[in-house]
């Protein structure tokens, strides 16, 4: 009875120590700082870089976790950011997470991004409302297609970044050559600030160029510096990097350019302005070491991202106004913390919580609180905020307020990835959106039991409205229902998730490419829809031309009126159009939608009486129609950038692989017994080349591919495809024809 009771004071006292520290925590977390001591930033790079790891390592660094775990690590614990299942049994990162954490009183907020080509929405929402990004790479693989991708998508949202040069303990790791890749692959003004200690087992700490002193990380976590002087070896090579370093600042910022032709003395913090000043106008990247796994480089990164990286109130961001009859209106915004403006924030992701729907914000103007209500400016609904949480990975934390440069979230909000929210509704102000890729690979899915439709419909809303790269529609021509996504991983990653989450078991069918049609030269139409049987008649004219546009445009479809007079009212031409674009959706070719394609409206005809909108609509239909009869048309199909690594003795096989399958070698580098080949090779051609691969360089060959643009395909996948279309509609090909009258 006596230990019964001493265990149950003990679990009391535990219990309100653990409570004691969940307060302390909240109320150290939950203080709304000064909008200089705020930071936003994102942790992005190619697969298999360290992002998630470095991200752990700056959450047991700051106090945000007591422990730290690996991505693959043997504990099973995971990773505390990749907080879904499939994401610690696969070791990759699937969905961006957001957390904040303090370092030196500054309030960091951090979204860990996933490196996968097919997850790029991710990242490309979580750089549309970071104003700061840490690009890590790879000390072996260097700058990968991933890491460029990436590269782009800051350039696009004008994020400035820092380079985090990570994996220095790996075998073969080549900082060096890392850097000259980020200034001939990436176009990067780019230099050291920091130089490793040794490479590989030998890595010890960094040398600081900037303060010229040694860093060593001790203790069992390397939680303990030691700063100390560089060592005599390297003394040599820290000047020439540092004197590197002035010369490329120089070049970057025009005040730390005048100070150095006037052989000024050159203090510390001339130098520490100098950087910050051209890496807030992407201008200059500094270029970090360090090595994640083994605890060292992390603290100094982050005391960069303090000093280097912007505050919200560094940033420009602006809304748009919609003017009558004019272009968008750009308003700066306000993103001072005093409250006086009105609130605006943008809803950058979608995710289904443990209460409905939770909605990731970004608030960049005004401030919200508890209670208060909002609208959504796309429908124009109101909603009443009953909680405001900030999010750690899967745990949230409620807050009363927040201000602008906060990251939180909403439960219960209806809306889509994108929307803008205001308290002011008759601003009228609303923010761009994010970019959305198209979707590249197509497949087929069902329930395997009939009886899991209603789990099946829940999961798919749930999917696409998450996700706006994943989309789902029924092909009335063939029967089937049909998923896209950014590749075959993205597809089989929510089939799992459908089988996991919603007892959903699914069949995927062989992918579905997007084709396009398009024309070869131009086409010249005239067609004439006439319509009477009794009452009101259809009558329309259209004459003009259908052009292919040129191939850097060949996925676009653009419509130009040229007519003079009133042959054509104006008030019909927006038929022609519709008529155009409607028909634009299924070509007659191979049942694929038309693209490059520029419809110029030049001439035509109407009927006093018997004219309308949609007799002209039906006459552009007709239009299309008859350039299918009159005109040369071919098959794109969508080309892809494959980077393929392997140990060198695979180098021959690799490339008679990608040669089969109409591949086109653009270049090929190696690196102490590892070769890299880039090529581009038809999208179509690419299915089931990772077991090939990995069969073939037992099991050590990489390889990723993007999107890179569409070009025509092979005369005897476009006969294929016409045979097999003509098929589905029950047409009888050419050949048949013949056969039969024989």
């Amino acid at each position: 009875m006596y230990r019964l009771r001493k265990s149950l004071i003990h679990s009391i006292q535990s219990s309100m120590k653990y409570n004691e520290k969940l307060m302390s925590n909240y109320a150290k977390y939950a203080e709304h700082k000064d909008l200089s001591k705020i930071r936003n930033i994102g942790i992005s790079a190619h697969i298999d870089s360290g992002k998630t790891t470095l991200t752990e390592r700056i959450l047991f660094y700051t106090g945000r976790i007591d422990s730290m775990h690996e991505v693959r690590g043997k504990d099973n614990v995971g990773a505390t950011m990749d907080s879904m299942e499939l994401e610690r049994q696969r070791g990759i990162t699937i969905q961006s997470a957001a957390t904040y954490t303090l370092w030196k009183n500054h309030n960091i907020n951090i979204i860990d991004t996933p490196g996968h080509v097919d997850f790029t929405v991710e990242v490309e929402r979580a750089l549309r409302v970071l104003d700061g990004a840490v690009l890590v790479l790879c000390s072996v693989g260097g700058v990968q297609s991933q890491s460029l991708t990436v590269n782009r998508q800051m350039r696009r949202y004008n994020v400035p970044c820092l380079a985090f040069i990570n994996k220095l303990d790996r075998l073969g790791a080549n900082p060096n050559r890392v850097l000259s890749q980020m200034r001939s692959k990436m176009n990067h003004h780019a230099a050291f600030i920091q130089l490793p200690i040794g490479l590989e087992s030998n890595c010890q700490g960094i040398v600081d160029l900037v303060d010229q002193q040694a860093i060593y990380f001790d203790g069992a976590f390397g939680e303990d510096i030691r700063y100390d002087e560089i060592p005599p070896e390297m003394r040599t090579e820290s000047d020439e990097r540092r004197h590197e370093l002035i010369e490329h600042l120089s070049n970057c910022d025009d005040a730390f350019g005048e100070m150095y032709l006037e052989e000024k003395p050159l203090t510390v913090s001339d130098i520490k302005s100098a950087i910050r000043r051209s890496c807030l106008q992407r201008k200059f990247t500094p270029v970090l070491v360090g090595t994640a796994l083994k605890n060292k480089g992390v603290q100094p990164l982050l005391d960069a991202v303090l000093e280097y990286l912007p505050n919200p109130g560094e940033v420009s961001n602006y809304g748009l106004r919609e003017v009558q009859g004019k272009e968008s209106e750009k308003i700066l915004l306000d993103p001072t913390r005093s409250g006086e403006k009105p609130f605006i924030a943008l809803a950058f992701k979608l995710e289904a919580g443990r209460f409905g729907q939770l909605t990731y914000m970004r608030c960049y103007q005004g401030m919200l609180q508890k209670g208060d209500a909002i609208f959504n400016v796309r429908t124009q609904r109101k909603v009443r905020i009953a909680r405001l949480v900030r999010l750690h990975s899967s745990n949230m934390e409620d807050v009363n307020e927040v201000f602008a440069g906060d990251i939180f979230a909403l439960f219960g909000v209806d809306c889509a990835s994108g929307d803008t929210f205001v308290t002011d509704p008759k601003g009228d102000i609303s923010l761009e959106s994010i970019y959305v890729p198209d979707p590249v690979v197509s497949m087929s899915i069902s329930p395997t039991n009939s009886k899991d439709r209603d789990n099946f419909s829940k999961a798919v809303a749930r999917f696409t409205k998450e996700d706006p790269t994943f989309h789902f529609y029924f092909d009335n021509d063939n029967k089937e229902t049909i998923v896209s996504g950014m590749g075959e991983l993205h597809l089989e990653i929510y089939a799992q998730r459908m089988e996991r989450e919603y007892n959903c078991p699914v069949n995927l069918g062989k992918p579905k490419v997007s084709f396009r049609e398009t024309l070869v030269s131009p086409c010249e139409f005239d067609y004439l829809h006439k319509k009477q049987s009794g009452g009101q008649g259809q009558y329309a004219r259209v004459s003009g031309v259908l052009e292919p546009l040129p191939p850097h445009q060949n996925t676009m479809l653009e419509f130009v009126d040229q007519t003079v007079g009133t042959n054509v009212p104006k008030p019909f031409v927006p038929g022609v159009k519709r008529g155009f674009l409607a028909m634009a959706e299924r070509g007659l070719l191979a049942g694929q939608k038309l693209s490059g394609l520029i419809f110029r409206l030049v001439d035509g005809a109407h009927h006093i009486v018997d004219s309308s909108e949609l007799s002209f609509f039906l006459a552009a239909q007709g239009a299309i129609k008859q350039t299918f009869e009159t005109g040369i048309w071919q098959i794109l199909e969508p080309v892809m950038a494959v980077e393929v690594t392997a140990p060198d003795e695979f180098q021959g096989s690799v490339m008679v692989q990608l040669n089969k399958r109409h591949g086109i070698i653009t270049g090929t580098e190696g690196t102490e017994g590892w070769f890299t080949v880039h090529a581009e090779v038809p999208l179509n051609e690419m299915f089931g080349y990772a077991g090939e691969l990995r069969s073939s360089t037992q099991g050590k060959g990489e390889f990723t591919m993007e999107y890179s643009r569409y070009s025509p395909c092979m005369p005897e996948v476009q006969e294929k495809l016409i045979l097999e279309y003509q098929k589905s509609m029950g047409m009888v090909p050419e050949k048949d024809k013949k056969k039969r009258k024989n």
